[in-house]
């Protein structure tokens, strides 16, 4: 007589951690991504000190402030959502994502008005205000505009891959046993906040 053995949930738990590798992986190109730009960042800081301690002094230092205790804030949120979910509180997990999601619009929000304040000094590259300026205060505008908005756009991933999470959680498809989505949406999250932490204070900390 044949006997067949199964390992109960094998297959789930191989295809989390093939998840949760690919993830990882796909961190690290986006850790390439932005190192690269810090590099980049640092050698022109250094060839133009004085340029770039001048050009900072165009920037809010307190919206900076704000946007980073938001970010850090929404870092836990999802964190505990994480937690929630594996100890099966559904609604609490939920809520801690919406909460995530909600601090994701007022980073936005926040990054619009200090945008926009930008603009209308003629700091955005190509406007007359801004080809006027020394080539090193044009070097530190277009680093700003290119790498906080790169990162603008990682914020919107993020909220998106959040939203999709909590479609899933609603419907059953990620749930206290099924919960790698959740996980995968916590790195990401956790990588748009570890940039922020670095392009706070390379930008907005010089002086």
């Amino acid at each position: 007589m044949n006997h067949t053995f199964t390992l109960p949930n094998s297959g789930h738990n191989f295809d989390a951690k093939a998840s949760k590798l690919g993830m990882w992986l796909f961190l690290y190109t986006e850790l390439l991504l932005f190192g690269g730009l810090f590099l980049v960042y640092m050698v022109y800081r250094f060839l133009n000190q004085e340029a770039f301690l001048e050009a900072s002094y165009e920037l809010n230092v307190w919206m900076g402030t704000v946007n980073t205790i938001i970010l850090l804030t929404s870092s836990l949120t999802i964190a505990m959502s994480i937690t929630a979910l594996q100890k099966g509180d559904k609604k609490l997990s939920v809520i801690l994502l919406w909460l995530t999601i909600a601090a994701a619009l007022a980073f936005l929000v926040i990054k619009y008005f200090e945008w926009s304040a930008k603009f209308e000094h003629g700091l955005f590259p190509g406007m007359e205000h801004y080809d006027a300026l020394p080539v090193g205060e044009r070097l530190y505008f277009y680093l700003y505009f290119f790498m906080t908005g790169l990162h603008a756009l990682h914020v919107i991933v993020g909220a998106v891959f959040i939203l999709v999470v909590v479609k899933k959680i609603n419907n059953g498809s990620v749930n206290q046993k099924r919960y790698s989505l959740l996980e995968n949406s916590g790195l990401y999250w956790h990588l748009v906040d570890l940039v922020w932490i670095y392009l706070f204070p390379l930008f907005y900390l010089i002086h």
